[in-house]
């Protein structure tokens, strides 16, 4: 594999196909008429974490019942603390302005009889607040988005190509940066995967909207796509990381084995009345929380999770059979097709569910401009640590964070846009000495023992000895993937499975220092503390 000598110059790159970037790029190419904009994406055009949110939405919208010091509250309570109070503020006083916008771009919401828009409710939420449409929003969302964006003159979509690695003076002048130094961002080294060449992409602005880190986890919602490149890449970059240790594990996802990812079973569901019971027909909620099936995902999470360890079962059961049948199936038809294909008729069965992984609440540390601590580099979306979740996401707050962040990040660059200046010469992707890598059976294998790792050592309830497992194991695989990258032609493959294992080994060692158990951390040697 070669590079191409040549350098692709844009004025904004654009990394990820998400809701985060997509909005960035269209936003940033109606303001910045005369601007070109690339957006790379390592799969087809559509294929992102936005892709699969069922539920929705989340803002305030009928100010009869609700308001923006209610959505605030309930925030901060899922965060448990932890959450940054100013960019709490911030995201909910903007949502409905940013929501109007993506309806204006052609987004469709689900309507009520009176015309109205049909708000659901989810775990964490104290009044009907959640946009939706069925229960596919994420993909109408991003139906809309691409639409737009493809209309734009200015914006160069590229689909199948994957990130390697950001550009910054450790390459442009060969000297070693640090950490908290002073670090510029110029663009991406990106591999063609069609043409099976490196580019280099070199850009005054670089987004990095990379979505989530579901595939570090054996049992996750994410689809294959989520392998943490941006984690991975910002880390490399020496970015800021910060609070990775916080994992959202969504509790109702379907419990199919051999499926991967996890189907998931929207949260929403619960929100229309459905009932967790274990594996012998009991409820078990009111047990954990006043709020029973509409707690916190982390509460309920573990609650499961604690169910499942009694019985020594596989999973528990979501019951749906007291609903009205009509409006399930106007508001979950995906759902209950999943459903039917196999066997399961939910005005009479239960839904066999169980945890699985959801969603990074941590990562890339950015400010409420989106800046991340890399000069020129802006972060959107689940790839970022905007201080909007703390210690756990509340549901539906995610496409909403990827909206309002875009949005800032965009008005920061207008100030700023005029004064950047780029470097004389950026290298091109060198990979002389390189040879083909012919066992793909190797990066498969180590790709499965990530998951494995951190599915029993990093999961739900995590402990100082399982840590220190997760840590040993994973040094191994860091060593003989370093080993391999270095001296292997460059594939998708063996670049994820480089994130990957970065991805991994920051969680376990955010887990390692945390001192406290909040939201989406749990060690069971802290409870064992608290009741000496």
């Amino acid at each position: 594999m070669n590079a191409i000598n040549t350098i692709h110059e844009s004025d904004f790159l654009v990394l990820g196909s998400g809701i985060a970037g997509l909005s960035f790029a269209l936003k940033t190419a109606l303001h910045f008429k005369d601007a070109k904009i690339t957006i790379v994406t390592k799969d087809t055009k559509s294929e992102s974490n936005t892709k699969y949110a069922q539920g929705g939405i989340a803002t305030v919208y009928d100010k009869t019942v609700d308001d923006f010091e209610q959505h605030i509250q309930d925030t901060l309570k899922a965060g448990d603390g932890l959450c940054d109070e100013k960019a709490v503020r911030m995201v909910v006083k903007d949502a409905p302005a940013r929501l109007e916008e993506l309806i204006n771009w052609g987004t469709v919401f689900d309507k009520n009889g009176n015309g109205d828009y049909d708000l659901g409710r989810e775990g964490g939420h104290s009044q009907d607040r959640i946009l939706h449409y069925k229960d596919v929003t994420g993909a109408e969302i991003e139906r809309a988005l691409i639409a737009q964006v493809e209309a734009a003159p200015n914006i160069e979509f590229l689909p199948h190509h994957f990130a390697i690695d950001l550009i910054t003076e450790h390459q442009v002048k060969r000297r070693r940066t640090k950490r908290k130094g002073k670090i510029c961002c110029f663009g991406a080294y990106v591999l063609d995967e069609k043409k099976e060449v490196v580019k280099t992409f070199v850009a005054k602005i670089t987004m990095l909207a990379t979505g989530g880190s579901g595939q570090v986890y054996s049992a996750t919602t994410n689809p294959v796509v989520a392998t943490g490149d941006g984690l991975g890449m910002a880390y490399r970059a020496k970015a800021e990381i910060s609070d990775v240790e916080f994992i959202q594990f969504h509790p109702t996802a379907l419990f199919n084995p051999g499926e991967y990812p996890a189907f998931l079973i929207s949260e929403a569901v619960r929100g229309e009345g459905a009932i967790l019971r274990d594996f012998h027909g009991k409820r078990f909620m009111h047990n954990y929380d006043v709020r029973e099936e509409l707690a916190s995902r982390d509460i309920v999470a573990r609650a499961i999770d604690n169910e499942m360890k009694k019985s020594g079962k596989p999973n528990v059961f979501l019951d749906c059979t007291q609903m009205d049948y009509e409006a399930f199936l106007k508001h979950f038809p995906n759902i209950n097709e999943k459903c039917l294909s196999l066997g399961i008729d939910i005005r009479k069965d239960y839904i066999p569910v169980c945890p699985a992984q959801h969603y990074l609440c941590g990562g890339v540390y950015v400010n409420r401009k989106a800046k991340t601590s890399i000069k020129n580099l802006y972060a959107c979306g689940e790839v970022t640590c905007s201080g909007l979740h703390g210690a756990n996401r509340l549901a539906s707050n995610s496409l909403l964070e990827g909206l309002v962040y875009s949005h800032s990040a965009l008005k920061n660059i207008i100030k700023r846009y005029p004064k950047i200046v780029m470097p004389s010469e950026v290298p091109v992707w060198n990979d002389s000495g390189v040879v083909k890598n012919m066992e793909k059976v190797l990066i498969t294998h180590d790709k499965q023992e990530v998951k494995t790792i951190m599915s029993n050592y990093v999961g739900i309830v995590r402990s100082n000895e399982r840590l220190l497992r997760a840590e040993n194991r994973l040094k191994v695989l860091y060593e003989d993937n370093k080993r391999l990258y270095d001296h292997s032609e460059l594939s998708v493959d063996l670049c994820e499975l480089r994130n990957l294992i970065t991805t991994a080994y920051l969680i376990t060692q955010f887990s390692k220092v945390r001192k406290e158990n909040r939201g989406g951390f749990y060690s069971a040697d802290l409870v064992e503390k608290e009741l000496i």
